[in-house]
């Protein structure tokens, strides 16, 4: 349907979800513009709760700490989830430990680095690059 307007020149849709500090959520995505001609739009739509609630977010560990001092468990782990977690990492730390496998490092601040750029690319993909405030 989209061949005759160049679908390898359509932007991807992209969905973001902005955890902190300026938490909030976009989307961008592509859409046919109304009309009998199939002409190709990038519709963006964005989510801050800043600027809807005009106030200041905390930070998360203010947040943490007044949960806390509530009694207020929603953020907190469930002793059941975090039991589960160690028994998935545990191999991988015991691996390891044993030398078997060594990870990949990057850079402190690096968006990425090349072992991560190639596993994505294998799969025809790539990497958004972070906007950062």
């Amino acid at each position: 349907m989209f061949a005759s307007v160049g679908i390898d020149e359509i932007p991807p849709n992209v969905f973001v979800l902005q955890i902190q500090p300026l938490e909030g959520l976009s989307l961008s995505l592509q859409a046919k513009r109304p009309g009998s001609k199939v002409c190709m739009g990038s519709l963006n739509m964005t989510f801050s709760y800043e600027e809807l609630f005009g106030i200041q977010m905390p930070e998360a560990y203010q947040r943490l700490l007044l949960d806390c001092m509530l009694g207020d468990q929603t953020l907190f782990t469930r002793y059941d989830s975090v039991e589960y977690s160690w028994q998935l990492i545990t191999p991988v730390l015991e691996t390891l430990q044993q030398g078997k496998v060594i990870p990949h490092e990057y850079p402190a601040g690096a968006e990425s680095f090349h072992e991560a750029d190639l596993l994505i690319e294998a799969d025809g993909r790539k990497w958004r690059k972070l906007k950062h405030p």
